[in-house]
């Protein structure tokens, strides 16, 4: 999967995009919660997220206190510790990564702490979520950093025919 193809793309269509959801969040199909898991679930049988990895490379997650409590307690580590290890307050308060891409990337482009990661990675790209018109301006972000978010607004503009 070439990230700089999709990215390109992505550019290409911005105002495209943008229009679409903005549409989309003025007037909502009445199926739209229905159709955005079936276009993830389509979307996510095709593109496998370890060979991109592009999130983990590029954006941090935000950390809540209960990630923080649950990964450094995996990891073994106290809570100062595993804050003072990858941790830092951002201007808005928000406790992110220290620098990127994100320490617990494998080489292999796997995650080494995959079964206890932060709930934001969990819940990445956001495009299974109710009411997605709500997040507008992410998914339009999300889809010059993921080719996933990319084919799903791609998807989900041709199945409602706009």
């Amino acid at each position: 999967m070439m990230i700089a193809h999709y990215k390109a793309l992505a550019l290409q269509k911005q105002d495209a995009h943008r229009a679409f959801l903005a549409g989309l969040k003025k007037k909502p199909p009445k199926n739209l919660d229905q159709l955005t898991k079936e276009i993830h679930e389509a979307v996510f049988s095709e593109i496998d997220c370890t060979d991109c990895a592009n999130c983990c490379s590029t954006l941090g997650p935000l950390f809540s206190e209960a990630d923080i409590n649950r990964i450094a307690k995996h990891l073994r580590l106290k809570l100062s510790r595993f804050e003072s290890t990858y941790l830092q307050v951002d201007e808005d308060g928000d406790k992110i990564f220290q620098s990127m891409p994100c320490p617990f990337l494998a080489p292999d482009k796997l995650c080494d702490i995959y079964a206890v990661r932060p709930k934001a990675c969990r819940e990445f790209p956001h495009t299974d979520r109710k009411k997605i018109y709500q997040i507008n301006p992410l998914t339009l972000k999300n889809t010059v950093i993921c080719p996933a978010t990319y084919l799903f607004v791609e998807k989900l503009r041709a199945r409602l025919g706009r």
